[in-house]
């Protein structure tokens, strides 16, 4: 059912029609005529009686007045009903027995009268006419209702259109922000990077004093047992220590430049790595499956530091007794993937590059947890390391615009998922390029 304002549109037997006459006959008579047609009729004896009812009641559909009545007469209660807003646009049709006299005619409808009915009544043409405009009436309201849908469609739009505005202001502002906090965020990492480099750089010379010292008591004759016992924790701490500082020193230096990337033929590089780790392969036993790996534009030095800390990993994590296996494999990558929104970007092909190891593993729990710098899961004494080996695999991949990330379960192996573009995006290439102005 549609509504108006909050009123229901009428059907037929909802049609409200206010009579005034002073006389009972013909109020009978008209309600008599009407009710054929369904339609509610309201009584009025007199104008004064049909002002009372119409200070209570706004909905009817038609009025019909007779002319001629004692007091107030038709055409003056007419006048005074069309002084009100809400009564203005209710049509009246006059009853008169003047017949066609064309001034008194004249006058009803300078009063407002929009028809006239001549007694005798004719109860067919009363029916026509009352039937128009109530016809007029239901026109009226459906094109009301059809006004009220478009201002509320207009008023929602207008609101939607005001909280977009809002919405994409507040938008503009956050991402404002955002690029100022990353600004800052890139000049506090670059702050950290240079403190951590000066840092590790000076306390080289001191350590090395230490260790040197320390060989030189080792190497006299007088020393007893117990002195040398501490003594060689000194060198081991001391060399722990210098393992570490170096570790935080690479860590450091992994910014590149766009003049540092090359042409790098993964097969061959990670056939150097194998030829440098030849002695720790042959002592475990270790068996390496290479399958057919791409050409990429990298920075050879750090690529290969990285495919080397992953290498030694799955050689030092292995299980007790065991002998290594390591699987190395790549794929072209097609198709999107939502966890890495540089993948989206359809202007570089990027190459998945699979490391997996049959050894001790992690619970997945720590898949994102093992690439924080000095993150280790097993202490000093089980596995020898810093625990920064994989933050700056972690950091090298993300300098050549790609993504590194681990899966495992506990004592079923390792598998280190990368992604890494055939040459470098050219967002990438322009930050590169920034920054290298920027150092100059």
């Amino acid at each position: 059912m549609d509504y108006i304002n909050g009123t229901e549109l009428s059907s037929k037997s909802d049609i409200k029609i206010l009579v005034v006459d002073d006389r009972e006959d013909n109020l009978f008579a008209i309600e008599t005529i009407l009710e054929k047609d369904n339609y509610k009729t309201v009584k009025a004896n007199s104008g004064r009686a049909a002002l009372k009812i119409l200070l209570q009641q706004h909905d009817f559909s038609l009025i019909l007045m007779d002319v001629q009545m004692p007091d107030l007469n038709g055409f003056e209660t007419a006048t005074i009903i069309y002084e009100r807003d809400k009564l203005k646009d209710i049509p009246v049709i006059f009853i008169t027995a003047q017949n066609y006299d064309e001034e008194y005619v004249f006058k009803g409808y300078k009063m407002g009268g929009v028809d006239y009915i001549y007694k005798p009544i004719n109860p067919e043409l009363l029916r026509a006419k009352v039937g128009v405009f109530v016809e007029l009436y239901r026109k009226n309201q459906q094109l009301l209702l059809h006004q009220n849908k478009l201002i509320t469609a207009n008023q929602s739009l207008q609101k939607e259109i005001e909280e977009r505005k809002a919405s994409e202001e507040k938008i503009r502002t956050l991402n404002d922000q955002l690029l100022k906090k990353n600004e800052h965020l890139k000049n506090v990492n670059q702050e950290l990077d240079r403190f951590a480099y000066v840092a590790s750089h000076d306390l080289q010379e001191p350590l090395r004093k230490i260790i040197v010292f320390s060989d030189k008591i080792l190497s006299k004759q007088s020393n007893d047992d117990e002195t040398n016992k501490y003594f060689n924790k000194i060198v081991e701490s001391s060399q722990r220590m210098q393992s570490l500082i170096n570790d935080l020193l690479s860590f450091s230096k992994q910014s590149v430049s766009l003049s540092d990337f090359k042409e790098v033929d993964l097969n061959k590089l990670i056939k150097d790595v194998l030829g440098e780790l030849e002695i720790e392969v042959e002592k475990t036993n270790a068996k390496v499956n290479l399958e057919a790996l791409p050409v990429i534009h990298a920075v050879p030095s750090l690529i290969r530091q990285a495919f080397y800390n992953l290498l030694t990993n799955a050689l030092k994590f292995r299980k007790p007794e065991i002998a290594p296996v390591i699987k190395i494999n790549s794929q072209i990558i097609k198709e999107k993937d939502n966890r890495f929104p540089m993948l989206m970007l359809n202007e570089c092909k990027y190459h998945k590059i699979t490391v997996s190891d049959n050894g001790i593993g992690f619970e997945p729990k720590y898949a994102e947890e093992i690439f924080i710098v000095f993150k280790r899961l097993h202490s000093y004494h089980e596995f020898k390391g810093s625990g920064v080996g994989l933050s700056i695999c972690k950091k090298i991949i993300e300098n050549h615009s790609g993504f590194i990330m681990a899966e495992s379960k506990f004592n079923e192996g390792a598998t280190f998922i990368i992604y890494l573009p055939e040459k470098p995006v050219s967002s990438f290439s322009n930050h590169l390029q920034q920054d290298s102005v920027a150092t100059t």
